[in-house]
């Protein structure tokens, strides 16, 4: 094998890019982009996202105790990539990017509307590790596009274009390449 050893760092690719948005009463919504994002727990539902303690978003989601994960598709990769170097210290993402603020049924923070799903979170616990504070949070609601629904009320996310993020690169998932447990159905 033709390998290479490098330093530790941070290369678990790819990632889901999701536009995390946030907001303070009385004061305008903010979006910030995460790359690093996941899943915790089943049940309760949980979720957890990295963000650096001088990013504006940090405040904000520290103070209230909640925020949005918006899923980000092939229409949203422009948005997703401003509203990750842009910040809401100085410009309205939602207005500069033309998005639309989507009341939440659990939470006072908005989702986006153009998001195919919406994830309404509570955090739970903040762990400060160094570079970023990990926020842990559980999934209080969840907002899906109707137009990804079947007749039979099945949802099909991943027909929305859904994008990762690799290495400084946006990709649309594409190909199928199996399904869970298929290595070991019977055939």
């Amino acid at each position: 094998m033709n390998k290479e050893n490098w330093k530790p760092g941070n290369m678990l690719y790819p990632v889901p890019a999701v536009m995390v948005s946030c907001q303070r009463p009385d004061e305008r919504p903010n979006i910030i982009t995460v790359a690093w994002a996941g899943t915790i727990c089943s049940d309760p539902a949980m979720l957890s996202i990295s963000v650096r303690p001088e990013r504006y978003s940090h405040s904000i989601i520290k103070e209230t105790g909640q925020f949005v994960v918006n899923l980000v598709n092939h229409d949203l990769v422009f948005a997703t990539d401003y509203c990750g170097v842009k910040s809401g210290r100085d410009v309205d993402k939602y207005k500069e990017m033309n998005l639309t603020p989507l009341s939440s049924q659990k939470i006072a923070a908005p989702g986006i509307a153009e998001s195919p799903l919406n994830l309404e979170c509570q955090v739970t616990q903040i762990i400060p590790l160094g570079s970023h504070d990990l926020f842990l949070a559980r999934i209080l609601g969840v907002t899906v596009d109707r137009q990804y629904m079947d007749e039979k009320g099945k949802f099909h996310l991943n027909d929305s274009g859904l994008v990762a993020y690799s290495h400084g690169e946006y990709y649309q998932l594409g190909q199928k390449l199996g399904t869970f447990g298929y290595s070991v159905r019977k055939k």
